[in-house]
């Protein structure tokens, strides 16, 4: 590897982990926002989304940049690739932080309206996979990797649990229609921050081991 290609490697992990720790903080708030039904915190989490989306777009034109000026091959290749998929996987996370402190908005007029007790679990371990995910990147640990794709499997179950108890308060009242649908949203998209970290995950697998695991059975081995 030539001493530039290092260099703009390096360069390229720094905005990387700026960008993730932006988006996890993204994800607290908007959690934050959601129970404590805060229109504020959910107006930071919105507006941090701009800052990512810029993020997002340096780090894509950097990564163009290095595979045209150094012509990468084996892992430098695949770690070039990997933080694309990464970064745009980020991006997303911050986006479905954005909808759900929308849906935060619209509940703070509810103030009575009880958010189910397994959406505590079901973010607790998105949390786990996120922050799993993006360690398992840093300290290039596949078999970390493997660990949060595991997960993946309780928080789906966890979000279906969700839903049909929310249909179900909503058959009994009508009062529980509108906060209802809008904790229901929220809760999809809790669940879709977690598939993200999921691909991040299975990306970490193919740059430490070369193998593409999407598709392929939760399995740890």
């Amino acid at each position: 590897m030539s001493r530039h290609l290092q260099r703009d490697l390096d360069s390229l992990h720094r905005e990387i982990l700026s960008l993730s720790g932006l988006v996890e903080e993204m994800i607290e708030k908007s959690i934050k926002s959601l129970y404590d039904r805060s229109f504020p915190l959910a107006e930071e989490v919105i507006a941090a989304d701009e800052l990512t989306d810029q993020k997002e777009v340096v780090i894509e034109e950097e990564c163009l940049k290095m595979l045209a000026l150094h012509q990468p091959v084996a892992v430098d290749l695949r770690r070039i690739a990997t933080v694309m998929k990464v970064n745009n996987d980020l991006e997303r996370i911050g986006d479905l932080t954005v909808n759900i402190a929308e849906r935060a908005k619209c509940l703070v007029q509810y103030p009575n309206f009880e958010i189910p007790l397994r959406m505590e679990r079901m973010v607790n371990i998105t949390r786990q996979m996120v922050a799993g995910a993006l360690d398992a990147f840093v300290g290039l640990d596949s078999q970390a990797a493997m660990n949060v794709r595991l997960l993946d499997d309780d928080v789906d179950l966890l979000n279906r649990e969700i839903i049909q108890e929310l249909q179900d308060r909503m058959k009994i009242s009508s009062f529980e229609i509108e906060p209802g649908l809008h904790c229901f949203s929220a809760s999809r998209h809790i669940e879709r921050i977690a598939d993200h970290a999921t691909n991040i995950a299975e990306d970490v697998i193919y740059l430490v081991d070369g193998e593409i695991v999407r598709h392929q059975p939760g399995l740890s081995s």
